[in-house]
């Protein structure tokens, strides 16, 4: 483990680096254990999509709606004791339906009541991960009987410990639309809009780009990426259930300073982790499952060896 993290653990006895960046670590093993080694108020950032409640069970281990919430609000726990006084907790969630019902389950919503009022974590503020190229299911109520539409938002909870957590939308300002540019370029006249709110001179100040909505429109297409010809390559199976990149970088920018820590305790394909390395900002990542982080090396081109073959240097480490 990189010296820059081991202030994070009150002790490292069984946490296994499995490799090392110049800027984190991914440990193999149960990421509830690891946090409970982990100091208090250590964490600038946990970014996360955890298993969702489905009701088909997936390969990567997800738990049926009725008992999600009692399984997460374990985790949620170690996460408010880890996280720092202004740090942020991002947690992406998929929606579920009812076992044999065009209807849906409400877990996200219940998860989010319960750690308000039991953890007294604060809502800072929901975000809508929509993702326009996702498939069209469940199948039965979507594209058999037609009573449905495309599920194609994931609910984003943002969570702090403070009503103030740090934050900066300067960071993740999008390009000013073509009329924007134009207004900017020729001027605006002040006036009262029909809706009745008064726009000033200040509307044409130039700030160098436009506040983001809370919707991140982000496609999860993947399927060509450097990351997965590698696995191909290499006859690793990737991981089912990626998020797209543009997740991880919109929160860690948003939410963090450089050399802050992030921490993702569902690795996955280490996304997150890549993420971070390449905006400059400390990160631990923890996954259960062996081959999933095999493949994640591929997210760290200075950690293979050739197109096909990892570099199994850092495997097997103990701290």
């Amino acid at each position: 483990m990189i010296n820059e993290l081991l202030p994070l653990f009150n002790n490292t006895e069984g946490v296994n680096t499995f490799y090392d960046t110049e800027k984190g670590t991914a440990v193999l093993g149960d990421s509830f254990e690891v946090m409970s080694k982990m100091q208090d108020n250590s964490v600038n950032l946990i970014l996360t999509s955890p298993p969702f409640a489905l009701t088909r069970k997936k390969e990567y281990g997800n738990k049926s709606a009725d008992e999600y919430v009692d399984w997460f609000m374990n985790f949620a726990r170690e996460f408010y004791r880890i996280l720092a006084p202004d740090g942020s907790l991002v947690i992406d969630l998929g929606g579920a339906y009812l076992p044999g019902y065009p209807t849906r389950s409400v877990y996200q919503f219940e998860l989010l009541v319960r750690m308000v009022k039991e953890l007294n974590f604060f809502l800072a503020q929901e975000f809508y991960h929509y993702n326009p190229s996702r498939l069209p299911a469940p199948a039965e109520w979507v594209t058999v009987r037609r009573i449905r539409v495309k599920d194609s938002v994931n609910v984003v909870w943002w969570l702090s410990k403070t009503e103030f957590p740090k934050a900066s939308n300067r960071n993740v300002l999008k390009e000013y639309s073509d009329s924007m540019k134009s207004l900017l370029k020729n001027g605006y006249k002040a006036k009262l809009r029909p809706s009745g709110h008064d726009i000033s001179d200040n509307f044409s100040k130039n700030n160098e780009g436009a506040i983001p909505a809370n919707l991140l429109e982000l496609a999860n297409t993947e399927s060509n990426s450097s990351y997965m010809q590698r696995c191909k390559a290499a006859g690793i199976k990737p991981h089912p259930a990626r998020f797209p990149k543009g997740f991880s970088d919109f929160f860690i920018k948003f939410l963090t300073d450089e050399n802050d820590i992030v921490f993702e305790p569902f690795g996955g394909s280490n996304t997150t982790g890549s993420s971070a390395e390449e905006l400059n900002r400390h990160w631990l990542s923890v996954e259960l499952n062996q081959d999933y982080l095999e493949g994640s090396i591929f997210r760290f081109p200075e950690l293979i060896v050739d197109e096909a073959e990892p570099n199994n240097t850092q495997l097997d480490l103990n701290i």
